[in-house]
Formats: structure tokens, C-alpha cells, sequence
């Protein structure tokens, strides 16, 4: 039997609200003190383990502890310091640019739009979001790896693009449980939907998801 819309609704907001028992105390995973550092360690998170991030930036932000100081930094310096991220060049070049752009754009403030922060360079719709959910309370979703795997199995989309998976996303929960809802998939993602080792057999929503194993 093909699932309506509503229904569809009905058995998300279901999933939801047995994630936020399991998951009751979730909250961001990468340390930060700012809105610019949070925004710096989205952006070194990429293809790299939040754990990493964690270790590289207290030494990144001592050194180079605002967007002015950053926007001034040598490449090379900051390569030196974020070389265990991964893609150190690239993501360099990525910080001391975006910094940049905060700087000479916005008057060393990270903007709040996501139309703003998506221009700066290296800032994607996800990191963008991150920063808006995290450091504001603005309502967004996060589609990440975890959010992008869990919300497909669940059945939630079908669609494989992350700003199409967003919208899909934003159809189906309230805004008001949006932000709430990336630390709760990602969470998940993370315990349990296991992306080669789903633990089917241990999960909470397994009886509400047509991808369970059980």
C-alpha cells in the first residue's frame, strides 16, 4: 500500500518524537565560542571526523582568534595547523577567504541570512545552516551524511541531492522542530543507522521505518 502525504507526516512526527526520548540531552558536536568558529569548523569538518576538528581548532583560534586575524593570516601557516583535517590547501584556502568576505562584506560579522553566508567562500547550503540552527535558534535543517542515509532509509525522500532532501525534509516536520531534528538524525546516524552496519535490532524506530532488517 502507497503512503500518502499525511500519512507520511503522521509517521514522521512519530520517529521524531521517540528520537528525542532516546536521544534527551543531543546538542552541537563541534566546540565553539563564536559564530566565526563555529562557521571556521563546519567548514574543516568536511571529509573529516568532528573529533579532529575538535583538536585542530583551540590551537587555529589561539593563533588566529577572529575573522580580521584570519582574513591576514598566511596560507601556508594555517596549512601548517589544519594539516590533520584533510584537503588542508584547499580548506585554507577556503578560511582565509571566507574571512575575508566577513570582513570586507559584512564589517567582521558573520551575516545571518543563508542567502548571505552561501557566498561566502567555501560556505555551502549545510554549513550555512549549521551555523543559523547552532549559534541563532533560526530555523534550518542540516542535511549531512547521517541526515542525507537516515532520512532516505526512513523513507522521508527519495531524492539524493542535499538542498532537494532539505526541502523534502521541511515538507514533512514543523518548523519549529527543524533544528531539533538535525541532532536527532545525526545522532541516530551516528548510534545506531550505522551506514555499513545498521543496528536494525536495537533500533527505536525500526518498527516505523521500511528499510528495517528486523
Amino acid at each position: 500500500m502507497v503512503e500518502t502525504e499525511v500519512e507520511k507526516k503522521k509517521r514522521a512526527l512519530k520517529v521524531l518524537r521517540i528520537l528525542e526520548k532516546y536521544y534527551p540531552h543531543v546538542t552541537g558536536f563541534l566546540q565553539h565560542d563564536t559564530a566565526f568558529h563555529l562557521l571556521i569548523a563546519v567548514i574543516l569538518s568536511a571529509q573529516c571526523t568532528d573529533e579532529r576538528v575538535n583538536k585542530v581548532t583551540p590551537t587555529l583560534f589561539k593563533k588566529f582568534p577572529t575573522p580580521q586575524a584570519m582574513a591576514a593570516a598566511k596560507q601556508t601557516d594555517v596549512e601548517k595547523l589544519i594539516y590533520s583535517t584533510g584537503f588542508y590547501k584547499a580548506k585554507a584556502k577556503s578560511i582565509i577567504g571566507c574571512s575575508k568576505g566577513i570582513v570586507e562584506k559584512h564589517g567582521g560579522k558573520v551575516p545571518k541570512t543563508l542567502e548571505d553566508l552561501v557566498k561566502l567562500p567555501g560556505v555551502g547550503r549545510k554549513t550555512a545552516n549549521v551555523v543559523l540552527s547552532h549559534v541563532w535558534n533560526i530555523p534550518a535543517i542540516v542535511v549531512d551524511t547521517h541526515v542525507k542515509r537516515v532520512s532516505s532509509l526512513l523513507g522521508f525522500t527519495k531524492n539524493t541531492d542535499p538542498a532537494k532532501i532539505e526541502h523534502d525534509l521541511m515538507g514533512l516536520f514543523p518548523q519549529k522542530d527543524w533544528n531539533e531534528l538535525n541532532f536527532k538524525l545525526i545522532q541516530h546516524g551516528r548510534k545506531i543507522c550505522i551506514a555499513r552496519r545498521p543496528q536494525c535490532g536495537e533500533c527505536p524506530v525500526s518498527r516505523l521505518c521500511p528499510s528495517s532488517q528486523v
